[in-house]
């Protein structure tokens, strides 16, 4: 398991490809970060700074993003499903293709999101 101080600051950091599997990454700053094709298999982002970050194609079961600021994050077809996503900013992030099945997204805020063949079937939208 990978552990980052709380806070931490990844601001550009390339991850693709990277073990982020289990890892505790609550509150750390990674904007403009490169997460596409790491392995995040039930990482905490709980509150996390991914403005801009690439999370394209990545594989975001189970995960924790309560909270998280994905502003404008690349989410495009992304496997999101069970993902936990309450109360995170996804302002004009584009969600396209993006599998959100049984996601929670209650008080989620999508205003100018692209969420053009996302599956959001037994999504909460609450």
């Amino acid at each position: 398991m990978v552990s980052f101080p709380e806070d931490s600051t990844l601001v550009d950091a390339d991850f693709s490809g990277a073990n982020l599997r289990d890892a505790d990454l609550s509150k750390a700053d990674l904007r403009d970060a490169v997460l596409s094709g790491a392995d995040l298999w039930g990482a905490v982002l709980s509150g996390a700074d991914l403005r801009d970050a690439d999370l394209s194609e990545e594989i975001l079961q189970d995960v924790d993003l309560s909270g998280a600021d994905l502003r404008r994050a690349d989410l495009s077809k992304a496997d999101l499903r069970g993902v936990i996503l309450s109360r995170a900013t996804l302002r004009d992030a584009d969600l396209s293709e993006a599998n959100l099945e049984n996601a929670d997204l209650s008080r989620a805020e999508f205003r100018g999101a692209i969420l053009s063949g996302a599956d959001l079937s037994g999504a909460d939208l609450s």
